[in-house]
C-alpha cells in the first residue's frame, strides 16, 4: 500500500509564495518519479512539475521561472516551491508518484491540498 500526504496549501495574496510538501510512504521502497498536478474548478487536471530520482525536471510552461520542484530521496518527500503566485494558480494541488522513470508520474496520488491566490 502506498500513501502520499500533501501539506502546505492555503490562502496567499498575488505575488506571494507557498511551499508544498508531499511525503510518500508504503511498500514501494523507491519512487523513480515524483510530481505535482493541479485541478482548477471546471478544468481538467494538469501536470505542474515532475522530477526523477536522477534530478531531471519537467515544468508546465505556465509555471516555468516561478515554481521549483525538488525532492529528498532519503525521506521520500517532494516539494514544490511556488513564487510570484497568480490568481490563475488557484487550484487543488495533487502529489503523484511512480516507480518508473517518467515525466508524467501517475501511478499513485495524494488527496490534494487547496491553494488559493486572492487579495
Amino acid at each position: 500500500q502506498v500513501r502520499l500526504v500533501e501539506s502546505g496549501g492555503g490562502l496567499v495574496q498575488p505575488g506571494g509564495s507557498l511551499r508544498l510538501s508531499c511525503a510518500a510512504s508504503g511498500t514501494i521502497v523507491r519512487f523513480n518519479a515524483l510530481g505535482w498536478y493541479r485541478q482548477a474548478p471546471g478544468k481538467e487536471r494538469e501536470l505542474v512539475a515532475a522530477i526523477t530520482s536522477g534530478g531531471k525536471t519537467n515544468y508546465a510552461d505556465s509555471v516555468k521561472g516561478r515554481f521549483t520542484i525538488s525532492r529528498d530521496n532519503a525521506e521520500k518527500t517532494v516539494y514544490l516551491q511556488m513564487n510570484s503566485l497568480k490568481p490563475e494558480d488557484t487550484a487543488v494541488y495533487y502529489c503523484s508518484a511512480d516507480p518508473i522513470a517518467t515525466m508524467i508520474p501517475s501511478a499513485y496520488w495524494g488527496q490534494g491540498t487547496q491553494v488559493t491566490v486572492s487579495s
